[in-house]
């Protein structure tokens, strides 16, 4: 389903103004996935599909844990390995007497201290480091091998803003777009390729807030709110059990396009997209449009918004002459 995309491409979202891990966009697409994968298998089983759909997104969670939790474990590798070598039988004065600057970073002592962090951890057994430190420990190579970690540790004394610059650049610049962990996170779950944009927006946002309380970490909901949750499921379900009905709306709209040529990606978007129009009165049709070209261009092939955008102005002319589009409060035309 995925095009061909650069894994670098994909560290950071460019959406900042989300409050939770999801925002309506990624709900779309987790939706988009579901149904995509129901096609793929030949399984119409609604319930069984639904709950892939919640565990996808339950998922995203674990994604944001695991990824803020490796700041806490390579903070963690670099206190063991300054322990290893003062021990050392020929410990050097350096390896006697280390810098600290970096495990002592108030950012990271207060993300390894927070209690919300850690039983959001504990809750959701997240303990993939533990089980693969080498992804970890290579990580750590980077980091200290950097200009950035070189730049830090050399400076005669740094202030906390320096402090909170240097883990907001260390976790964008070369904690999120490191190929060893990208590589891992794919393989450990697929479904998490189009998480990390989102996650990592998040992170970064609230690494910037952070303060040296761990208080001042906060472990993000799912969801902004119940809405934003019913939604998810509201749209997989009015959409696949109004699939005939939906289809209908557009097969005769494509005048110029054989439907079984159609690519099947597009199919579903239209399919979702006309399921806003006709049953989610509380959703401006404006958004309803610029959000699903939006997963056309990033998901299906180039033609495709192009495609997309006829057949959905054509049906909201029709819709709105018929009468048939019902939206409620100011604006939602």
């Amino acid at each position: 389903m995925q095009s061909e995309r650069n894994p670098l491409s994909l560290c950071f979202g460019l959406n900042l103004k989300f409050l939770s891990v999801l925002n309506r966009r990624h709900i779309r697409v987790k939706v988009m996935q579901t149904i995509y994968a129901m096609y793929q298998s030949g399984n119409d089983q609604l319930e069984k599909q639904e709950k892939f759909l919640q565990a996808s997104i339950e998922n995203s969670l674990d994604l944001y844990l695991l990824m803020l939790s490796s700041l806490v474990e390579i903070r963690k590798k670099e206190i063991e390995y300054l322990e290893i070598a003062r021990k050392k039988h020929l410990a050097t004065p350096e390896e006697l007497n280390p810098n600290r600057r970096f495990i002592d970073n108030p950012i990271l002592v207060a993300l390894d201290e927070s209690n919300a962090l850690s039983i959001a951890l504990e809750k959701r057994k997240i303990t993939n480091w533990q089980a693969n430190d080498d992804t970890i420990l290579f990580i750590l190579q980077d980091i200290k091998q950097s200009e950035l970690y070189q730049k830090y540790m050399s400076k005669p004394s740094v202030t906390f803003q320096e402090e909170r610059f240097f883990v907001v650049d260390m976790f964008s610049e070369l904690i999120a777009p490191n190929v060893k962990l990208y590589s891992y996170l794919e393989d450990y779950k697929l479904t998490w390729v189009d998480d990390i944009p989102v996650v990592n927006t998040h992170i970064v946002k609230q690494l910037k807030k952070m303060t040296a309380a761990p208080e001042s970490l906060a472990v993000p909901a799912l969801f902004k709110d119940e809405e934003d949750r019913d939604f998810a499921v509201a749209l997989y379900r009015k959409t696949v059990l109004n699939d005939k009905e939906l289809t209908k709306e557009f097969m005769d709209k494509t005048p110029n396009w054989d439907f079984e040529r159609i690519a099947e990606l597009d199919v579903i978007i239209l399919k979702m997209a006309i399921c806003e129009f006709l049953k989610f009165p509380s959703i401006p049709l404006k958004v309803t449009i610029n959000e699903y070209l939006e997963l056309a261009k990033e998901y299906s092939t180039p033609k495709s918004s192009i495609f997309i955008n006829g057949i959905l102005d054509n049906l909201v002319k029709e819709f709105q002459n018929t009468n048939r589009i019902k939206k409620v409060g100011r604006g939602l035309m």
